[in-house]
């Protein structure tokens, strides 16, 4: 900045002058001083808006950071509730699977079974309508050897 630079020549001014014996005063050029005192007030509006700009800045910035901080933090606990849930979804489709697939079991092996029976009646049925019929047969047969 330069108002430090101008108040630092000042006190170089200061250091440099010459002593009056005896006391703690000093000779300096009045219109060197004067000079960068003018020279001081031009430009501390300008320092003083460069800081204001600064200031303002700074503020923005931090801001804008802890929005884009607290946008990503709002991302993230979203994200690992999608996760959860995904993961409980996944949990009960799992589950659900499991319980179909035992169902299906349990339904093949009903029919199975049913088709077991069924054909054991249907084999049974057939046999004694065979064997039926061979009595038949062989009673037939006597018959017609007796003639």
């Amino acid at each position: 900045m330069e108002i430090i630079s101008l108040l630092e020549k000042i006190e170089d001014i200061v250091e440099e002058a010459s002593k009056l014996p005896m006391s703690s005063k000093v000779l300096i050029d009045k219109h060197e001083v004067l000079e960068i005192i003018t020279e001081m007030r031009i430009k501390l509006p300008d320092e003083i808006k460069q800081a204001s700009w600064i200031k303002e800045e700074r503020q923005r910035i931090l801001s804008e950071t802890q929005t884009e901080a607290s946008n990503i933090i709002n991302d993230a606990m979203h994200r690992q509730e999608l996760l959860i849930d995904e993961h409980e979804l996944a949990k009960l489709a799992e589950q659900h699977a499991r319980e179909i697939e035992e169902k299906a079991r349990r339904t093949a092996f009903e029919v199975k079974k049913e088709t077991i029976e069924y054909c054991d009646k249907l084999f049974s049925k057939t046999q004694d309508g065979l064997e039926s019929m061979l009595k038949q047969l062989m009673e037939n047969r006597e018959e017609l050897n007796k003639m």
